[in-house]
């Protein structure tokens, strides 16, 4: 099971990272893994921030959004389908 941490958490790693704890130290003292470590601090030097969501460009996010609506919307209309279906079969 995935454990979550605070971006305030995952802050306080990076910055004992950066000025110059070790990683295995990070592991030992923190009870965390070396990958999750690893993967803050480059997500934190490339976006300032934490998550994948905040590592995607304007242009990703909004094709992530529009995709996510499409299908929202193809969604809407089969439950639409199904219900003309449904009132046709009534008024027979």
């Amino acid at each position: 099971m995935s454990k979550y941490y605070a971006d305030e958490f995952k802050e306080k790693i990076v910055e004992l990272k950066r000025n110059g704890k070790r990683t295995s130290d990070l592991v030992k003292e923190y009870s965390l893994t070396k990958s999750s470590i690893n993967k803050w601090v480059k997500e934190y030097e490339n976006s300032g921030k934490f998550g994948i969501k905040s590592n995607l460009s304007d242009k990703e996010k909004e094709l992530r959004e529009l995709k996510k609506e499409n299908k929202r919307l193809l969604m809407e209309v089969d439950i639409l389908k199904q219900a003309a279906l449904i009132m046709a079969r009534k008024e027979r």
